[in-house]
């Protein structure tokens, strides 16, 4: 039995995220591990910027045709598809295996679900420190997969 067989990887493209990687590469090529990169991206509405004059619904959103709301959609799955395809090119350069994976969801939810349904052995996810006040505390994503995830988890800070 190998201990570290099977590593999953959050990626979001932050340089938080592509330290955790480097980290994982890392533990992969120690113990002949397998890494798979994951990006969750959310298409829920929220408060959304449009040029005047637009129309707003009574809760005040403005009111977004279908045809714009595809082109969100896609230039996000583009997006979350160029920061997997980065990733993965610097995983083969190091001679491991790599899969990914782009799901649409809530972040912390799909990592957890995923991590638990694939058997992962391993979640190595970056920290991400916001500001001096905050420098201690992780990032919300992070900080939701340790308290919800039954894999372990190794949490990456960059050095300051």
């Amino acid at each position: 039995m190998r201990l570290f067989e099977k590593i999953l990887v959050p990626l979001d493209g932050s340089e938080h995220s592509l330290k955790a990687l480097e980290v994982a590469t890392q533990i992969a090529k120690k113990f002949n591990g397998k890494i798979t990169l994951i990006h969750v991206y959310s298409v829920t509405p929220g408060p959304i910027l449009m040029p005047e004059p637009t129309t707003l619904t009574p809760s005040g959103f403005p009111v977004m045709a279908p045809a714009e709301i595809s082109k969100v959609v896609d230039a996000t799955r583009k997006a979350g598809n160029r920061i997997l395809d980065d990733g993965e090119q610097k995983v083969k350069a190091e001679g491991i295996q790599v899969e990914k994976m782009l799901i649409e969801g809530h972040t912390v939810q799909e990592i957890v679900r995923t991590a638990k349904e694939g058997k992962f052995d391993l979640i190595v996810i970056g920290a991400r420190g916001v500001s001096h006040i905050r420098e201690l505390l992780l990032g919300s994503v992070t900080d939701g997969v340790i308290h919800h995830a039954s894999s372990p988890v190794l949490v990456v800070k960059p050095q300051s």
